[in-house]
């Protein structure tokens, strides 16, 4: 049974790998159209390469980080869920006399 930090742990993940990705999908947005308006402007320049690779390392980052977040939401499901324990006993208790 996993213990109660590693749920924390995992929900803790969870949350920063989403803003992660988040902050991901602006930069690979923020890189294609900037490479697109300098291709636009100056085809092959060196401005345009640039550009052209921190549009790869932008989208490299931002699969990582999806699969991560895609492995840590599977592994989470497949918890079973806990339920706690009825506080009604299940026979009535007699005491011995």
């Amino acid at each position: 049974m996993a213990s109660k930090t590693d749920r924390v742990m995992s929900l803790r993940a969870v949350r920063q790998l989403r803003r992660v990705r988040t902050f991901y999908t602006g930069g690979v947005l923020l890189w294609a159209v900037l490479t697109a308006w300098t291709a636009w402007q100056s085809p092959g320049s060196r401005q345009m390469w640039v550009s052209t690779l921190l549009l790869a390392v932008f989208g490299g980052l931002l699969l990582t980080a999806s699969l991560w977040l895609q492995r840590l939401q599977a592994t989470g499901s497949r918890r079973p869920a806990h339920h706690a324990a009825s506080r009604r006993a299940t026979a009535p208790r007699h005491a011995h006399v």
